[in-house]
């Protein structure tokens, strides 16, 4: 038997053979093939999307994180699908018909609910609190989903409740946020918040301006130890891409957990969650009024 030389061993070692594709390791199953030049593509349709006028292709380019040159194929080709138009004498870019199109279907397409059950998750998950979806039904704030509390929250409340109007802060977020002829049938209906007697009805229109003024300038609305006492909740509305107020998330909890104060960390992420919710149904919330 004939052994290897030195040389030959020392020459292997320091130069090991490289291994094949089949010494690879396997690919990750879930993971999914990208086409980069659409990634770079839709960069420009976006920064289009998110701009009030049309632009110039060197701010366009440069919002999109691009050089002109590098930007302009992709414009031609987004030119020959209607994706966007250039205006022939101020040589600037905006989308065209066929994006308004895309539009249009996803809105036509899009379910309130089901875009706010990954934002209502994340919200639950980070806070560790309760939270509910509501939307408005025949009979005023309705709750259709619920995700409960990792820590025991005893509240009678599942999908299918009708929350009070003036007593809840989900009601009073859809009161700050509907229009009057909406919140008249429910105020005097069985389940809403029935107001008999000039006084009584006298003093829900001082309550009703009293909440509106507060989500205006709170961006939230709020209930303290009610309808249960040592539960306190904060609640904001999303919007559509017409301005219309489609649901309502809440997020509730011990008062020891969930403190009162308007910019406290719950309140605002229930603010930044409606916010969230509205930009996926092609909305956005009101602008807050000025503090005083």
């Amino acid at each position: 038997m004939r052994l290897p030389d030195a040389a030959g061993v020392r020459h292997r070692m320091k130069n090991p053979p490289r291994p094949s594709a089949l010494d690879a390791p396997p690919a990750d199953p879930k993971a999914q093939r990208s086409v980069q030049s659409v990634e770079v593509g839709g960069r420009l349709l976006l920064a289009l999307a998110g701009q009030p006028a049309p632009m110039a292709l060197k701010d366009l380019a440069a919002l999109a994180g691009l050089t002109p040159s590098r930007a302009h194929p992709h414009l031609v080709s987004f030119a020959k699908l209607g994706l966007i138009e250039q205006d022939p004498s101020t040589q600037r870019y905006a989308l065209g018909a066929a994006a308004l199109q895309i539009g249009l279907a996803c809105l036509h397409q899009s379910d309130p609910v089901k875009a706010a059950m990954p934002v209502a998750e994340a919200l639950a998950a980070s806070s560790h609190q309760a939270v509910a979806i509501a939307v408005w039904g025949n009979f005023g704030p309705t709750i259709v989903r619920l995700i409960e509390s990792r820590q025991p929250l005893h509240v009678s409340m599942r999908a299918g409740t009708v929350m009070s109007i003036l007593g809840t802060a989900t009601g009073r977020a859809f009161a700050a946020a509907l229009p009057p002829w909406k919140l008249e049938q429910a105020m005097h209906g069985a389940l809403g918040d029935p107001r008999n007697g000039r006084g009584s009805t006298r003093l829900a229109a001082r309550e009703l301006a009293a909440v509106i003024d507060e989500v205006r300038s709170h961006g939230v609305a709020r209930a303290v130890g009610r309808p249960i006492p040592g539960v306190n909740a904060f609640s904001a509305a999303a919007f559509d891409h017409q301005g219309d107020a489609v649901l309502v998330i809440t997020a509730m909890g011990h008062e020891n957990d969930v403190p009162a104060d308007w910019d406290s960390p719950i309140a605002r992420a229930v603010r930044t969650a409606a916010a969230e919710i509205s930009a996926r149904l092609g909305g956005q919330p009101p602008r807050l009024a000025p503090k005083r």
